[in-house]
């Protein structure tokens, strides 16, 4: 059976090794995904993804796919922050030089920043606004975009690179890290030279672990859509702020974006990977043109495959503290009795002091308590340190569910990421069955599939310090071996800190997560601010009062 829409054309199922992957079941429909309006293809297939871990990887990978670009090729991005300084490799370029030489050599640049809260509050306003001077004046054009709901931000994530002479050679990178400070770490997680200001728990240069997607194929054609809808939408840039449109203004800023080029066709299929794209648009006045009802595909993407989840869901996540979300992993964990729940979080909030650092804990307090309630010897959270013992900030957005079905994005597991900000994600599904034991761990008779299988062990060999190359994985492709492997792990490392850090340091970079409960008076005023401020809702009022996403 097919589906056609959008000049795509997309496979509502596939079959590989006697296994049967039905895209319907794990994937969202058209009319599931709830927004006739977009252009966006419901999936697309014959795709290549490659996890890029840890932020040097990828700033290594754009700088060598950037710098191949020629004149007439395309170079656009989003992101929610970008640091014109930070260097992408070790002894450069950095952000602004690579950019700003594409844009000299003729390639189209075209970027949207997020204007950004002020830097007085911890934000980047002068860095966006000051990568956004430096490109427009090498010839590139970057908007600085306030499209969003009020006290809102564009988190999205994304570089698209189209080679219209060469379509087989497009490629798009979207996930969780940003084009900023802080982000050019390693799998050492000795922290990135040029950091950003956040909770000195961290030190002075925070390790930083996150995951981007290389992407090849068809897909490549959907994100540049994605790209372009936000580029063309007729939304002022400074919607709702008359002082910004003002001070823009008098600075003679670009608030008018120019044309884009045509969009090429879509590349060659080039890989197993059937591939859809997820987002979320709050629901906002004026309305977005290609979203009027806001769009909510990460939320419904994720209660799609999570409810079908039957043995071991894997996160990775920055916050992890809606109850609205906790709810979901609790639903699930209470109808499904051999269902586990594994997931990494930062050990502390990357910020500090008396005012924010009290919401910032009471969510997620909250969310895990709730899971833990549903099924407390099926719920594992732990946090990440280096081999020096100083605490990794974990901003990665990795969901892998029982082998088959993933997705890395830039949305966190949070009411705010679900409902009120700009997010992008993508959740793949391998045709390729893996062939290890077990074959199908959810039971439905999908069969576990190399990508996501491969993705869950590639982050735990280095969370557990197992051979990077595959060499001591057999105790971890059985959800049941595997938890028992990651608790057994953490609790040693624990164990060695508790005793005074006597004698060698056991393997391992996972200590059970404890987070701090708050006192009665703290959480009396912390709660509400929290679900105000920090987590608020941008579901349209009927979507609220049903409780649905």
């Amino acid at each position: 059976m097919r589906d056609r829409r959008g000049g795509h054309t997309v496979r509502t199922s596939s079959t590989s090794g006697g296994w049967n992957v039905t895209l319907r079941d794990w994937f969202l429909t058209e009319q599931e995904r709830a927004n006739p309006v977009s252009e966006l293809p419901v999936w697309t297939t014959g795709n290549l993804a490659e996890p890029l871990i840890h932020g040097a990887a990828y700033f290594d990978r754009l700088v060598a796919e950037v710098e191949a670009l020629e004149r007439g090729d395309h170079l656009f991005f989003t992101d929610w922050r970008g640091d014109p300084d930070e260097r992408m490799r070790p002894d450069g370029p950095t952000v602004v030089q690579l950019f700003a030489r594409a844009a000299q050599r003729g390639v189209v640049v075209k970027g949207l920043l997020w204007r950004s809260h002020l830097d007085a509050l911890s934000y980047s306003e002068a860095e966006n606004r000051s990568l956004s001077e430096a490109i427009c004046a090498a010839g590139g054009e970057v908007l600085l975009d306030q499209r969003v709901r009020r006290g809102g931000s564009h988190h999205q994530k994304l570089v698209v690179l189209r080679r219209p002479g060469a379509p087989e050679r497009d490629i798009a990178f979207a996930g969780g890290i940003d084009l900023c400070h802080s982000r050019r770490d390693d799998a050492d997680h000795g922290g990135d030279p040029q950091a950003v200001v956040m909770s000195p728990k961290y030190g002075p240069h925070p390790p930083w672990h996150d995951v981007q997607l290389a992407l090849r194929g068809p897909v490549v054609g959907a994100l540049d859509t994605a790209f372009r809808e936000r580029w063309t939408d007729p939304m002022p840039l400074d919607s709702e702020n008359p002082l910004a449109y003002l001070r823009d203004r008098l600075r003679g800023s670009d608030l008018r974006p120019d044309p884009l080029p045509d969009q090429p066709a879509d590349p060659p299929p080039c890989g197993p990977h059937q591939i859809q794209v997820l987002r979320t648009y709050p629901a906002v006045r004026p309305r977005y043109s290609f979203a009027p009802d806001g769009e909510r595909t990460v939320a419904r993407g994720y209660t799609k495959a999570i409810r079908r989840a039957r043995r071991l869901i894997y996160l990775e996540d920055q916050y992890l503290w809606s109850t609205e979300v906790a709810e979901l992993f609790a639903q699930a964990l209470r109808a499904n009795p051999e269902l586990h729940l594994v997931a990494v979080v930062p050990r502390h909030p990357d910020v500090d002091g008396a005012l924010a650092l009290p919401p910032n804990m009471v969510g997620r307090e909250q969310a895990l308590s709730l899971c833990q309630k549903a099924a407390p010897d099926r719920v594992h959270v732990f946090d990440v340190e280096n081999h020096a013992g100083e605490p990794v900030y974990v901003h990665a957005k990795v969901c892998v569910v029982d082998d088959t079905w993933s997705s890395v994005g830039s949305d966190n597991f949070n009411r705010r990421s679900w409902t009120h900000d700009s997010e992008l994600s993508c959740a793949v599904l391998d045709e390729t069955r893996d062939e290890r034991e077990p074959p199908d761990p959810g039971g439905h008779g999908d069969g576990a599939r190399v990508f996501a299988r491969d993705l869950r062990l590639r982050l735990w060999r280095e969370h557990l310090d197992r051979d990077p190359d595959g060499g001591g994985d057999d105790d971890l492709l059985d959800p049941a071996t595997a938890v028992e492997a990651i608790v057994s792990t953490a609790q040693e490392l624990q164990r060695w800190h508790d005793g005074g850090r006597v004698g060698p340091r056991p393997p391992g970079r996972l200590r059970p997560h404890q987070p701090e409960r708050l006192p009665w008076y703290t959480r009396i005023w912390a709660l509400p601010v929290y679900r105000l401020v920090y987590d608020p809702d941008g579901r349209p009022l009927r979507a609220r009062r049903a409780g649905t996403f």
